[in-house]
């Protein structure tokens, strides 16, 4: 049990990405605080992974008030808090995110706000705690394979991609300034992978045929929530103990493929 005794808050943690990676962190005995913005979606969440050791609460995780509130409430429950992971996120196409010249304003703050101030919020809450509390953590964010290798052709969301990257760099500047504190700060960046968020992608042949050489892995295909779960667990038990500020790609191959 690689996690046995750990409390993990999971900020996003009711479908999808998040959901996986829960019902993954309990199998290996981890204590479990699922934040979610729905709350049947929560309920949900917590019959599928085990209702024994896994608590949730409904919030937006653009609030900065959420996260505080999941920490409070599962060291309450649980006695600790241990590990925080940010899966919370999304496209913003729908409210203007685009390609830069046809970004709306509109676009710009609500994908920023979804993808990068959701975790800077969630980040200082686990590292205001740990800091008061005087002990170490560990914090993995969402990050995604368009920050640093983008695709042009189908997935030119340029402030989706502003947010991821400015992910890896609140990461890595949080992961020195934390290190000397036991704090760990790390991404996975996943390319693209069957959830809610993916079905626009996962229902166009053409873009599936494009990820087919984009992502080579297992004779191309599209990635699936379990694909991710073994790192998850990883960078969060103490395996990962001495690794921080980095940025795993698991995705098919993408970020080496031309």
């Amino acid at each position: 049990m690689r996690l046995a005794g750990k409390t993990i808050v999971i900020v996003g943690g009711s479908t999808g990405l998040g959901l996986s990676a829960a019902a993954a962190c309990h199998r290996e005995g981890a204590q479990l605080m699922i934040v979610g913005r729905d709350e049947a979606n929560c309920r949900r969440a917590v019959d599928t992974v085990g209702s024994d050791n896994a608590i949730w609460i409904a919030g937006d995780a653009r609030d900065a008030a959420t996260a505080p509130r999941a920490i409070e409430e599962a060291v309450r429950q649980f006695g600790s808090f241990d590990a925080l992971y940010h899966v919370a996120g999304g496209s913003g196409r729908s409210h203007g995110d685009g390609p830069l010249h046809e970004l709306s304003d509109a676009g710009w703050s609500f994908t920023v706000e979804q993808n990068l101030s959701s975790v800077a919020h969630s980040n200082r809450a686990a590292a205001a705690y740990w800091m008061a509390a005087g002990r170490g953590g560990a914090v993995l964010n969402m990050g995604s394979v368009l920050a640093a290798h983008p695709s042009s052709e189908h997935f030119a969301t340029h402030a989706y991609a502003a947010a991821k990257a400015g992910i890896v760099g609140l990461t890595k500047a949080a992961a020195a300034y934390y290190a000397s504190h036991d704090i760990r700060f790390n991404v996975i960046a996943p390319a693209l992978v069957e959830t809610p968020m993916s079905k626009r992608a996962t229902a166009d042949v053409d873009i599936v045929a494009a990820v087919r050489r984009k992502q080579p892995l297992d004779g191309g295909r599209v990635g699936r929530p379990t694909d991710l779960d073994g790192a998850v667990v990883h960078l969060l038990s103490d395996e990962s103990g001495f690794t921080t500020g980095q940025v795993f790609n698991i995705d098919g191959g993408w970020s080496v493929s031309g």
